[in-house]
């Protein structure tokens, strides 16, 4: 009888959905793997990140690259997020998504999903809207998460998602919040950088979602949660003004 093997999945709670979210909330960039169809053999590439409203990763590719090939001919894919810092690159928490990739070719998803890519990457404005490139949302089926040696996890779809009930009207509002906070308040974005840690300087609000602030400073990014999720979009003016003042 062969020997049972040890199960070395912990537990996911509150604490270890929040970590996988901010992994995917922060990612600028993921690694991802997709099909050949010549034969069925693994392709990684590097893509740039940003994230829906829900917290699906979105990314832009071009038709002349291998990965939109083969994304066309086999959605099936995975993404790793995650960047090592100082010391052991192992002992950093990454995660592995796999699911699958749909290209985004109608409006209005496209502009919505333009919008938060160029607050992301405000570079790639040279070359967002050339015919060739195109958005793709990833769809996440599970998730495999290492939090750091001896922290595994197994997540489902649900344990990465944002709900939006309630806050359907938040993207609608969201460019006109973030343009304004950007350009009128930007203490309090550096107010809100510093209560995570961060140096509170040259830090804009990047995007906003119903669980928390994404900032971005050149190539850094910082996620700031919120207490508890909007419960409406009525809710996020207040919510800003109390963090600003909080200590």
């Amino acid at each position: 009888m062969a020997e049972k093997k040890p199960d070395v999945l912990q537990t996911v709670d509150d604490k270890v959905r929040r970590l996988a979210k901010g992994l995917v909330r922060s990612a600028r960039y993921g690694a991802l793997a997709t099909l050949d169809p010549l034969d069925g053999s693994p392709s990684v590439s590097r893509v740039s990140l940003a994230t829906a409203m829900d917290g699906a990763p979105v990314f832009l590719i071009s038709a002349l690259s291998s990965h939109c090939t083969n994304l066309k001919a086999d959605g099936r894919c995975s993404l790793l997020v995650g960047e090592p810092g100082k010391g052991d690159p192992l002992a950093h928490p990454r995660m592995t998504l796999i699911g699958r990739a749909i290209q985004i070719g109608t409006e209005p998803d496209r502009a919505y999903l333009r919008n938060r890519y160029l607050a992301r990457h405000p570079k790639a404005a040279l070359y967002v809207d050339f015919p060739d490139f195109s958005f793709w949302r990833f769809e996440t089926l599970r998730a495999s998460l290492n939090g750091g040696f001896g922290k595994a996890y197994a997540l489902a779809a649900d344990d990465l998602t944002t709900s939006l009930a309630g806050v359907e009207t938040l993207a609608e509002i969201e460019e006109g919040a973030v343009s304004h906070m950007n350009a009128d308040h930007l203490p309090a974005i550096e107010r809100y950088a510093e209560k995570i840690g961060e140096d509170g300087t040259n830090w804009r609000l990047a995007t906003l979602d119903p669980e928390g602030l994404d900032l971005i400073s050149g190539d850094r990014v910082a996620r700031l949660w919120f207490d508890t999720p909007l419960a409406s979009s009525a809710e996020l003016r207040p919510v800003l003004v109390s963090l600003a003042k909080s200590p």
